[in-house]
């Protein structure tokens, strides 16, 4: 088949959507596909072409809170290349703007929407759930999940990476709902690349002895990704129990990241790194990766950080809960500080060494993204088929 991904959270600049696209596109030519990546660009361009898959862009604006990303504006455009490629079956990653134009597309190809976001986890919950339950945020934003419904009645499949997400579309009146959950890039993470001297050398960074506990966090500095908090939990845990944490991101929130750290040296701030196998190595040498965001559809670190064997310290809702496992680390309430705080120190005081070893045995079943993919491509040609039949 020929499968046209409508891909608009697709950036040059890197990030989990970039590896998932690299990924995508190397497998399913594996598999037999053809796979057109179409993200928004400065121009209409071929950006790579080998055989089975091809990496396209159409003229599109910039962000304006992130000018790193672009957005699809031109529905014109964006039919006229669908049919130009004339795909097999065509994808859209974005449940915004882009959706609607794949949705009202007039070509007679089967069609997904992959929900690589949730909005309104990232964006409503966290903004008024001080103030109001779910439900009731659910009936301020009726006009968004009216919005998920149309796109439910012009998709074939919606596709979601966790059940969370997948529970609340379909209390929302969704019907199309096929949970495929995502994994990690296979040959990069393992147990076996932890490196206890450069354990050493990060607890040093943040002025603690190896006998304290190296807490990792990995990801962009959004608001959504609730650093701040993870910071703070963490250094009103450290007053009980020596603690350091390391956080590699890069983005919008990074000011507010640098004035929450403030003097702390426990804590650093690290660019993030090009390479995935350095990236890997500094994973598998802390002693448990620490999330704060519950508004992850898949959360792509923590499952990097279950293959390395690490226990994992994250909110009990969102795609971060999906990757708990009972025994390797702690679950905390979601957007409290207080329960992070206590779920630190509840792990510290259980050793840290016993959460890990039982990660280190269980990190070989982590899911991968090829048997993802795999069973991603099949739904796909299911449908095809169907639709053909």
């Amino acid at each position: 088949m020929r499968i046209v991904d409508v891909c608009a959270f697709y950036s040059p600049y890197g990030g989990g959507v970039k590896t998932y696209v690299r990924r995508k596109m190397e497998l399913g030519a594996r598999l037999g596909h053809e796979i057109v990546i179409l993200a928004p660009g400065e121009r209409h361009e071929i950006i790579e072409e080998h055989e089975g898959a091809v990496l396209a862009t159409i003229p599109a604006p910039l962000l304006p809170l992130d000018r790193r990303y672009r957005y699809f504006d031109d529905e014109p455009a964006l039919h006229a290349a669908l049919d130009r490629w004339k795909p097999d079956f065509v994808e859209a990653s974005s449940p915004w703007r882009s959706a609607s134009m794949v949705a009202r597309w007039q070509g007679s190809a089967p069609r997904a929407l992959v929900m690589h976001a949730d909005p309104l986890a990232a964006y409503a919950y966290r903004w008024f759930g001080t103030i109001a339950n779910r439900e009731t945020i659910d009936r301020g934003f009726s006009s968004f999940w009216q919005h998920l419904r149309r796109l439910d009645e012009g998709f074939d499949l919606v596709v979601t990476a966790g059940r969370d997400l997948a529970a609340r579309l379909t209390e929302g009146g969704l019907s199309k709902i096929v949970t495929i959950p995502m994994g990690v890039e296979p040959g990069y993470f393992s147990p076996g690349l932890r490196d206890e001297n450069l354990r050493i050398e990060l607890l040093a960074s943040c002025g603690l002895a190896p006998d304290a506990t190296l807490l990792i966090g990995v990801g962009r500095l959004a608001a959504e990704k609730r650093w701040p908090m993870v910071i703070e939990a963490a250094e009103a845990a450290a007053v009980r129990q020596p603690m350091g944490l390391i956080l590699i991101g890069t983005g919008t929130a990074r000011s507010r990241v640098i004035s929450a750290i403030g003097r702390n040296p426990h804590a650093q701030l690290f660019e993030p790194t090009s390479s995935r196998e350095q990236l890997a190595r500094v994973i598998a040498s802390a002693d448990a990766l620490v999330h704060g965001c519950e508004a992850e559809t898949f959360c792509m670190v923590a499952a990097e950080a279950r293959a390395s064997g690490l226990p994992l310290i994250v909110p009990d809702q969102g795609g971060a809960a999906d990757q708990f496992v009972e025994g390797q680390g702690m679950l905390y309430a979601a957007a409290d500080p207080v329960s992070l705080r206590d779920a630190l120190g509840r792990f510290v005081e259980t050793t840290p060494l016993f959460h890990r070893l039982r990660a280190t045995a269980d990190a070989p079943s982590t899911r991968t993204m090829d048997t993802h993919f795999e069973e991603l491509f099949a739904s796909y040609r299911a449908k095809a088929y169907s639709r053909a039949a």
